[in-house]
C-alpha cells in the first residue's frame, strides 16, 4: 500500500471535505427560508387576527354599554312614552356616535315598531318592515336585548351590517326600542390592517359582519371558505393560509388571510448568491489548502526528526517550532516530556547513589565495634549475675542482627521495624539501666503503613550517641497516626537539643541536593524519601536547646508496596 505524505494527505482532507459543509449550509438555506417563509406568514396572519378582534372587541363592548344605558334613561323613557326631551336624547347620541371610529342611525320606535326618532336623513330611512320585525321578533320572543346581523340598505350604496336593540320599558310596560345600526364601510375600514391581504368578520352563523373581499361571499351572505388541515384555502386560484380567530364576547370570528405564494424570485435571488458564494469560497480553500499543507508540513517534519534522534538514544534532541498553532504547543509538550525524562533519568542515578551510601553506612553501623563491644560486655556481667537476663539478651541481639542483615525488602510495615527499634532500645536500656527510656505512641492503622526499612534508626542513635553530652537521662518517644492521605511519624528526645544557628544549618544541609558535609546521615535519608515519594514528602526537624530535638517524618500512607 502506497503511503502519502501528510502534505498531500492534508490537501486531499481539504479539497474532499470542502463540498460536504457547503452543500450542507445549501440544504439548510432551503429549510431555513421554507420554515422562515411559514413562520412569518403564520405569526403575521395571526397578529392581524389579534389586532382585529381587539378592534372588534371595543366595538362592541363599547355599543353594548351605551345602548343598555341609555335605553334606562329618563329623557329616553319619556320621549317613548310621550315623546319629550327629545333634544337630550340626540345630543347624548351624537355625542357618543362622534366618539366612535364605526359609526351609526339610531331609531327609537314604539311597541308596534313604528320609527318615533331617526337620526338617519328623510330619505335615508329603511322601510317600517324591517324595523317592525325587529321588534316583533323581541317581543315575542321576550328579549330586552338583540344583537344580529343586519345589512340594509340606504341612499348612494350604504350599507348598515350590524344592528343593536334593546327595550325601552317604564316599570313593567314596553313603550319602544331604541336601535343601533352600524355603518358596514366603517367596519370594512377597521379590519384593514398591515401584513394582512384579506379580512372576514362573520357572526355566530357564518353570515359575514363585513369583509375586505367579496369573493368570499357565498349564498345568503355566508362565509363559504373552509380550510385543510394545514390551513389553507383557495380564493380564485389563489392559495392563502388561514386564521380563525374567537371574539368570546360577542361569538363573532375574525378570518384573516394571506397569499401563501411568496416572493420566489427574491429566494432563487439569494440561492444564485448562495451558489456563487460557495463557488469561490471552494477557490480559496484549494488554494489554503496548498499553503497550509506546506506549512503544516513543516512542523510535522521536524517533529518526526527530534523522535527519531530521541530512539537513537540522543536526549538533547529539543525541537523549537513556532507556528503559533497546535504543533508549537505538541513541540512545547514534547520538550517538556524530554525535561522531565532526563530529570527522571538524574533522579534514578542520584537515588541509586543514594541507596549505595546508605547501604554502606548501614552495613557499617551493623557491626559497629562500640555497639558490639558495649552489648558483648553487658552480656559477660549478666553471664555472671542473671543467665535469664543472659538469654534474653542473646536472642534480642540475634533478632536485631537477623533483621538488619539479613532482610532484603526495601520496605516493611512500621509495625515490624518498630518491633526491631523496642529490640534495639532493650539492650541500650540493659547498658543504661534507667538512664534511657523509650516508649511508644503509634496508632495501629499506621502499624500497618509501609515504610523504608531502618528508616528510625538513625534518628535513634543520634539521640542516644550525642543525648548524654548533655543529659545523664534520656527519654526517646515515637509517635505516629494516619491523616487524611499522609502517615506522620515523630521522633522526640529530651536530649537537651541544638542551638538556633546549628538547627539551620542542619536544614540547610538537608534542604540541598548536594551534601558534602560529614555525619550528617539525615540529609541521605532526607533526599531518600524525596525521590521516592516526591517534595512535599520527608524530614522536618525542630529543637529547642536546652530542652530537646524533635524529628518529623512525613510519608504517603500507603498498605500494599509499589515498585520504587
Amino acid at each position: 500500500m502506497v503511503k502519502r505524505s501528510f502534505k498531500d494527505s492534508l490537501r486531499r482532507m481539504f479539497l474532499l471535505h470542502t463540498l460536504v459543509p457547503i452543500s450542507i449550509l445549501f440544504v439548510l438555506f432551503l429549510v431555513f427560508m421554507m420554515i422562515n417563509s411559514r413562520f412569518v406568514l403564520v405569526s403575521q396572519t395571526a397578529e392581524a387576527g389579534k389586532q382585529i378582534k381587539s378592534s372588534m372587541e371595543a366595538v362592541y363592548s363599547s355599543y353594548i354599554k351605551e345602548i343598555s344605558e341609555a335605553a334606562a334613561l329618563e329623557t329616553v323613557i319619556s320621549f317613548a312614552g310621550s315623546r319629550n326631551h327629545g333634544p337630550e336624547v340626540f345630543e347624548r347620541f351624537y355625542g357618543f356616535n362622534n366618539r366612535q371610529q364605526v359609526k351609526s342611525i339610531m331609531y327609537i320606535i314604539g311597541a308596534d315598531g313604528m320609527i318615533m326618532a331617526s337620526s338617519a336623513n328623510y330619505n335615508d330611512e329603511p322601510s317600517d318592515l324591517a324595523l317592525q320585525a325587529i321588534a316583533r321578533r323581541m317581543h315575542s320572543q321576550g328579549l330586552p336585548l338583540l344583537a344580529e346581523t343586519n345589512h340594509i340598505r340606504f341612499s348612494h350604496d350604504r350599507y348598515t351590517a350590524y344592528t343593536f336593540a334593546h327595550e325601552i320599558r317604564n316599570g313593567g310596560a314596553v313603550l319602544g326600542y331604541l336601535i343601533y345600526q352600524l355603518y358596514e364601510l366603517d367596519l370594512q375600514k377597521l379590519i384593514f390592517v398591515q401584513n394582512n391581504e384579506i379580512a372576514v368578520v362573520t357572526d355566530p352563523y357564518r353570515t359575514i359582519i363585513a369583509t375586505t373581499n367579496n369573493l368570499t361571499q357565498g349564498l345568503m351572505n355566508k362565509y363559504s371558505l373552509s380550510s385543510d388541515s394545514k390551513g389553507y384555502v383557495w380564493i380564485d386560484k389563489g392559495k392563502y393560509y388561514s386564521k380563525e380567530t374567537y371574539i368570546p364576547l360577542s361569538q363573532w370570528r375574525v378570518y384573516t388571510l394571506s397569499a401563501a405564494e411568496g416572493n420566489h424570485s427574491a429566494y432563487w435571488s439569494l440561492a444564485v448568491f448562495f451558489i456563487m458564494a460557495s463557488l469561490l469560497l471552494w477557490l480559496v480553500i484549494q488554494y489554503s489548502a496548498r499553503i497550509i499543507s506546506t506549512r503544516q508540513s513543516r512542523a510535522i517534519d521536524k517533529l518526526i526528526y527530534a523522535v527519531r534522534e530521541l530512539e537513537s538514544g540522543n536526549m538533547d534532541s529539543y525541537v523549537y517550532i513556532g507556528t503559533g498553532d497546535e504543533f508549537e504547543t505538541l513541540a512545547s509538550q514534547y520538550n517538556q516530556m524530554l525535561q522531565r525524562l532526563n530529570e527522571l533519568v538524574a533522579q534514578n542515578v542520584e537515588l541509586s547513589d543514594l541507596r549505595r551510601v546508605i547501604e554502606v553506612k548501614h552495613l557499617q553501623s551493623q557491626f559497629h565495634p562500640h555497639f558490639i563491644f558495649n552489648v558483648l560486655e553487658t552480656l559477660r556481667y549478666a553471664i555472671v549475675v542473671d543467665n535469664k537476663l543472659a538469654q534474653d539478651m542473646v536472642l534480642t541481639l540475634s533478632r536485631h542482627l537477623r533483621y538488619s542483615i539479613g532482610n532484603e525488602k526495601d520496605h516493611v510495615m512500621l509495625g515490624d521495624d518498630l518491633e526491631y527499634i523496642a529490640g534495639y532500645m532493650k539492650l541500650q536500656q540493659i547498658r543504661f539501666k534507667d538512664r534511657l527510656h523509650y516508649r511508644e505512641e503509634v496508632s495501629q492503622a499506621a502499624k500497618t503503613a509501609l515504610v523504608p526499612r531502618l528508616m528510625l534508626q538513625p534518628v535513634i542513635e543520634n539521640t542516644i550517641k550525642y543525648g548524654y553530652r548533655q543529659r545523664q537521662t534520656v527519654a526517646v518517644t515515637v509517635t505516629g497516626r494516619v491523616q487524611g492521605a499522609d502517615l506522620l511519624l515523630e521522633v522526640k528526645d529530651n536530649a537537651g537539643g541544638m542551638s538556633s544557628e546549628r538547627l539551620e544549618e542542619v536544614r540547610a544541609i538537608m534542604a540541598s541536593q548536594d551534601n558534602r558535609a560529614p555525619h550528617i546521615g539525615l540529609h541521605n535519608l532526607h533526599r531518600r524519601l524525596v525521590l521516592m515519594y516526591g517534595e512535599r514528602y520527608g524530614i522536618q526537624i525542630d529543637s529547642i536547646q536546652g530542652e530537646g530535638t524533635r524529628v518529623t517524618f512525613v510519608l504517603p500512607y500507603r498498605k500494599e508496596e509499589a515498585d520504587v
